[in-house]
């Protein structure tokens, strides 16, 4: 593993060496960055000055790919103890102070204590039905900004029913992977 693309271009990353994890392959990123910083509806620029939130972070590649690519600043929540540890090397190899880390369970977020995200990455265990509960949670607490992205993993033959607050963007296969792009709708005040 390693980072694809920006400052830290070529950069190792430390991996699992448990199954518990399944890290987004580099050709899966790649193919996610490539339509971030070059489909129309997102731009070159997209990610310069973006807060970014990497949920379900495990060894943080989504985050640390981002952060390497412009993004203004990177959290990330994870709380698997078999996986801390690789995230926290990996934020030391990217002098990035272990406190970008939040170790929460997604299903019982509190409110946000930060700003909210500009753009959201999720990418977590297939076939376990967090997404839409984890979106809900995201969305009631504050954690997403008036106009967030949210980037979502699944398998490629997982069926996600979005909540209203948010609209689909665009969707595409990478391998075993479908990666579905979706915009937080701005609510009627």
């Amino acid at each position: 593993m390693r980072i694809i693309g920006g400052k830290y271009r070529g950069k190792k990353l430390n991996a699992p060496a448990h199954s518990g994890t399944r890290p987004t392959s580099d050709r899966t990123r790649e193919t996610l960055f490539n339509i971030l910083l070059h489909n129309l509806l997102f731009g070159s620029q997209f990610l310069l000055d973006k807060t970014v939130l990497d949920i379900f972070a495990g060894t943080g590649a989504l985050g640390l790919e981002a952060f390497s690519r412009g993004a203004k600043s990177v959290t990330f929540i994870e709380n698997h103890r078999e996986t801390l540890p690789i995230l926290y090397a990996n934020l030391k190899d990217f002098d990035l102070p272990s406190s970008c880390v939040m170790e929460l369970d997604v299903q019982k977020l509190k409110r946000n204590p930060h700003p909210p995200f500009d753009l959201i990455f999720m990418d977590p265990p297939y076939h376990q039905n967090l997404i839409v509960p984890t979106l809900r949670e995201l969305e009631s607490e504050g954690w997403m900004s008036k106009n967030a992205l949210i980037l979502m993993e699944t398998a490629k033959d997982e069926v996600i029913d979005l909540p209203p607050f948010l609209s689909f963007a665009l969707e595409r296969i990478s391998g075993a992977a479908k990666l579905l792009f979706c915009f937080r709708q701005n609510k009627i005040e």
